[in-house]
């Protein structure tokens, strides 16, 4: 395990209603029993509107999540992707998954990455551009997605 011992996860955080700019209410667009889904904070030049989809019980990486949480982040992540495909006007997506530090992850809560792809859109040339999007930009792509997946977005 690499999360340290008083680590203050982000992604927990906003489950319990804890929010800051990076951290909105808008931003969830989709709950399940075990997953959700929210617009991400930090965006690409050529993807915006990128989303995380991530299981509601605190598992740092793959390789401790149960199966059903596993499944139920998978599950949903297909969804957001359909959703996405049918409401961004993209030419495709792209998904990813980070663990450990070698493998580049850096919340120690796992999390799918959810992009819109476009034609020539150089996102992974493009990583170093990435910035923080504000809320406001992220709120369309929110409704967006949440009126596309019909799901609950709140939590109880």
């Amino acid at each position: 395990m690499h999360e340290p011992d008083d680590y203050d996860c982000p992604f927990c955080r906003i489950q319990a209603g804890v929010h800051n700019e990076h951290n909105q209410p808008g931003d969830v667009v989709a709950i399940t029993d075990l997953a959700y889904a929210r617009i991400s904070p930090k965006w690409w030049p050529g993807n915006p509107g990128a989303a995380l989809v991530i299981p509601r019980g605190h598992h740092e990486n793959l390789y401790d999540i149960p199966a059903e949480a596993g499944h139920a982040v998978w599950d949903l992540t297909q969804q957001v992707a359909v959703a996405m495909r049918q409401t961004y006007d993209c030419a495709g997506i792209s998904t990813r998954q980070h663990n450990e530090p070698a493998g580049n992850q850096d919340v120690w809560h796992l999390h799918v990455h959810v992009f819109p792809r476009h034609d020539d859109d150089r996102l992974y040339q493009r990583h170093h551009e990435a910035w923080w999007a504000t809320p406001g930009e992220r709120e369309p792509y929110a409704e967006q997605l949440a009126a596309a997946l019909d799901l609950p977005r709140t939590f109880d």
